[in-house]
């Protein structure tokens, strides 16, 4: 099984994102995702910023893919999207179906993102149609449906040249709304937003009541609170012919995970168990924030 990193969720310094990909290009992942999926405001790397550092990584032997925007809303960003799209060497991510029609257009292999609504193995089959080479898994979606969805493709005969990609760590995006709710936390329009993303490089917690932390705003993007974590589950993956795991970058510990995650699969990890603030409930089908042990 393959290792991803999946692109930056949150609003970094320009500064910042370099040096993270500057790791990146030495770190044990096979596949690298980068650009701009949550609002297209963020730009301290423009549409060819990513263009150039996507073919500059490609050059560490990685296979590198570029992520569109997950929520479109004016022509401007309509412009990025054919930019990123037509860029003529680089494996696109589209995260809208804005992305799927200019990309099979083409006639060019492009991924489908975990934002596009593949819930079931003929829907998988019209993606396929379209030209997807990979598709990852919806993150609300788990274990037994995936094996139900992968089972019935394998029937249809859509799986062959089809890669499957699993969300595996990091804080889900959960949804995108046209409102802002970091602007929303600042009282600022969204059009004065003042870029306030960029100094909550975490997200904005939101605690319950009780001090549980239910979500992190991010921008338009709801994401949980809890980082979901599918270490324990990479042997089940592998059992399901999945083909890539994907780690979602947080700051300061994302390539310990990746080499955690490298250990795991190579069946020489101590013993892996979740952390407090870490939860796996959407794989075993109950609530995302739960906990589950799995009996496997």
């Amino acid at each position: 099984m393959k290792l991803s990193l999946g692109p930056i969720l949150y609003y970094w310094t320009k500064q910042k994102t370099l040096e993270f990909y500057e790791q990146a290009a030495d770190s044990d992942v096979d596949i690298i995702y980068l650009g701009e999926t949550v609002c297209s405001k963020r730009r301290e790397l423009s549409a060819q910023d990513w263009i150039d550092l996507a073919k500059s990584l490609s050059q560490s032997g990685k296979q590198v893919v570029l992520s569109t925007l997950t929520l479109l809303a004016a022509e401007s960003e309509l412009k990025v999207l054919r930019k990123l799209c037509n860029n003529g060497d680089i494996m696109v991510e589209a995260n809208d179906m804005a992305g799927v029609q200019l990309m099979s257009e083409q006639g060019v292999p492009f991924v489908s993102g975990p934002a596009i609504n593949v819930y079931n193995a003929r829907a998988l089959k019209v993606m396929k149609k379209q030209g997807v080479c990979r598709w990852v898994m919806p993150v609300e979606l788990g274990r037994d449906t995936l094996q139900d969805l992968l089972s019935d493709a394998k029937d249809m005969g859509v799986l062959d040249g089809l890669e499957t990609e699993v969300y595996a760590y990091g804080r889900l995006p959960l949804a995108y709304s046209a409102r802002c709710f970091t602007a929303r936390y600042y009282d600022l329009p969204k059009d004065n937003c003042q870029l306030k993303c960029i100094d909550h490089p975490e997200g904005l917690s939101v605690h319950s009541q009780e001090d549980d932390e239910l979500f992190s705003l991010n921008g338009i993007q709801t994401m949980s609170g809890r980082t979901y974590n599918l270490e324990g589950e990479l042997s089940t993956m592998q059992g399901m012919s999945v083909d890539i795991a994907r780690i979602s970058p947080e700051l300061g510990i994302t390539f310990d995970k990746v080499d955690q995650f490298r250990k795991a699969l190579a069946g020489s990890a101590q013993t892996i168990a979740l952390a407090e603030a870490e939860c796996n409930g959407y794989w075993f089908k109950v609530p995302g924030m739960d906990q589950v042990i799995s009996a496997e």
